[in-house]
């Protein structure tokens, strides 16, 4: 349960993490949760794009974790090419190629957790699938209700050590 915790702070940048405390300017970490649900999609001829998204009123911070494409029951032995459709830094739609699978020399590739920000579009470029993408929807809440306790908390003031007598 520590890696899942200390993976949540990874996914968030170091002021979301800490709240502004009242006490002289100490920064009192803020109660962090995070959820982790499965996600799983498939696309095919039939269904040939996915769009996973939140909804916008949402605080929380999303991240999809993806952990594995493979082809399942009925795939031909043709080249499935899936694409993943998101926003880079500038927040311009980019699509990049995430996986080619073939049924006779590689039908899954293992992501191992990679992470995308959402929303997320994915897309079966070429081949007829079906392509099962599997992962790991991860919810991570900060809470900002701050107890009067901790707004009243005061610092004991660091006073002068104590000097033994002076010798002579």
């Amino acid at each position: 349960m520590a890696a899942a915790a200390a993976a949540a702070a990874g996914f968030l940048s170091s002021e979301s993490r800490v709240r502004a405390g009242a006490v002289g300017g100490l920064r009192i970490p803020a109660p962090v949760t995070m959820d982790s649900f499965f996600f799983g999609c498939e696309l095919s001829s039939h269904a040939r794009s996915f769009t996973f998204k939140v909804e916008e009123e949402d605080d929380a911070e999303h991240v999809l974790a993806l952990t594995m494409l493979c082809l399942t029951e009925g795939a031909k032995d043709e080249c499935n090419v899936v694409e993943v459709v998101a926003r880079n830094h500038d927040h311009q739609e980019i699509a990049v190629p995430v996986a080619n699978l073939k049924l006779s020399c590689q039908p899954m590739l293992s992501l191992d957790d990679f992470p995308l920000q959402l929303p997320v579009t994915f897309r079966l470029k070429s081949g007829s699938g079906p392509v099962r993408i599997t992962g790991r929807h991860q919810i991570v809440t900060i809470s900002n209700d701050v107890s009067e306790e901790e707004e009243e908390a005061e610092l004991c003031p660091i006073l002068p050590a104590n000097k033994q007598g002076a010798g002579p």
